[in-house]
């Protein structure tokens, strides 16, 4: 392989990474809620999902995973319904708008982080497009005679594209964060993105 089939691969990895989806949204209201370690984690989390999803098409699951209507539906109804709950959840926090001039997920930093980690890697898993994207996408990278070494290496790419982007996304909505916490402001976001999620999970379940 050479290294402009990993600059292509990682080029489009990051398109659709930036495209406004579940991984854009929990990032964002985790950085936002919690701060950047918070948003890093659960980009990290999202980034070992996307591992694990370009991994099992190297192993060829992912590929029975989008042929198998049960199974697709399966996984895509369990998807949409965790999305939902996280929308539900911030639309109740909307409705109370008992904020603090700084608030933090409640517990340690760490609990914090190992939550928003969870929540990344967890809405990743259970989006059964990200695996169809992986089927669809990773052959156009390999050449005939692929190796175990390249499927492990456009997986790593892939892995690392898309925890750039989210770190470099944490950090930016974690400086504007002292604006975003804002009481009402964090209102208007917590009701915007959870509508957003649900909106996501209603459109998944449904798609």
């Amino acid at each position: 392989m050479v290294v402009t089939q990993f600059v292509a691969l990682g080029g489009v990895v990051l398109l659709a990474a930036m495209s406004p989806g579940p991984d854009f949204a929990i990032v964002t209201r985790n950085a936002m809620v919690s701060g950047r370690r918070a948003g890093m984690a659960c980009g990290v989390g999202i980034a070992v999902g996307v591992f694990a999803w370009a991994v099992v098409t190297a192993l060829g699951i992912a590929g029975l995973l989008a042929a198998s209507a049960v199974a697709f539906t399966a996984v895509k109804l369990v998807g949409a319904a965790y999305l939902v709950l996280l929308g539900i959840r911030a639309l109740l926090a909307a409705r109370r708008g008992e904020y603090e001039d700084a608030p933090q997920i409640p517990g340690s930093r760490a609990t914090g982080t190992l939550a928003a980690f969870r929540q990344g890697l967890v809405t990743n898993l259970l989006n059964p497009k990200v695996a169809v994207f992986f089927v669809a996408l990773l052959p156009q990278f390999l050449p005939a005679t692929a190796t175990a070494v390249d499927h492990l290496l456009l997986a790593v790419v892939a892995a690392g594209v898309t925890l750039t982007w989210f770190t470099v996304l944490a950090g930016v909505v974690s400086a504007l964060r002292r604006l975003l916490t804002a009481n009402r402001v964090r209102r208007t976001i917590d009701a915007l993105m959870g509508t957003l999620l649900v909106g996501l999970g209603i459109r998944i379940a449904t798609d």
